[in-house]
């Protein structure tokens, strides 16, 4: 199973891949870690990434698309994986289909997580005052959530348009949301 986890900041993507992962026995891939990783490590792409961050840049979608392609031919996501935040534009999402097209492994579907603003807002508040974030105030979230609806509401829709976009209600026990993303997944899953 060959999956993206699409969703607002807050909306749970993490949470649902972590369990994804363990049901389906496929690894979660997440950009930024890949990236911590690589950094850490200090592979080429790693110490071209620190360079960037180290200047105050954004890594470029080029180094972001080796490291998943290191990542994505590793044994282990040979039976397939779960994309975590990725793509979150319409380059990434171009870029990320031709990448899997090269590997001959076609994404099998897109779940999206539906949570209303407001509950992103309450939700990462919480977190925030539990974790001691002073970063998370409603006001930023407020801002990464317009920057979410900009960019990465737009590879929903690619992903609709294409028949792989399955939208599941991410509101609600985490046992239930659980069930209901793997109840939206293709049959292949069983298979």
């Amino acid at each position: 199973m060959r999956l993206v986890l699409l969703g607002a900041p807050g909306s749970g993507k993490g949470t649902q891949a972590e369990r994804l992962k363990k049901e389906l026995d496929v690894p979660h891939v997440s950009t930024g870690d890949l990236l911590r990783a690589a950094v850490k490590a200090g592979t080429p792409l790693g110490l071209k990434a620190k360079a960037v961050m180290d200047a105050g840049r954004l890594v470029s979608d080029d180094i972001v698309l080796g490291m998943l392609e290191e990542r994505l031919t590793q044994p282990d996501a040979a039976r397939g994986f779960i994309l975590d935040g990725y793509p979150r534009n319409l380059a990434q999402c171009t870029a990320l289909e031709a990448l899997l097209a090269k590997l001959g492994q076609p994404l099998d579907v897109a779940i999206k997580l539906d949570v209303p603003s407001e509950l992103i807002v309450e939700r990462i508040a919480g977190r925030a005052a539990k974790e001691g974030r002073v970063d998370d105030t409603p006001e930023t979230v407020r801002e990464r959530l317009r920057v979410y609806a900009e960019q990465t509401e737009p590879v929903a829709s690619h992903f609709e348009k294409i028949g792989k976009l399955r939208c599941v209600d991410g509101v609600g026990e985490l046992e239930e949301v659980s069930r209901r993303v793997l109840a939206a997944l293709p049959a292949i899953a069983a298979a």
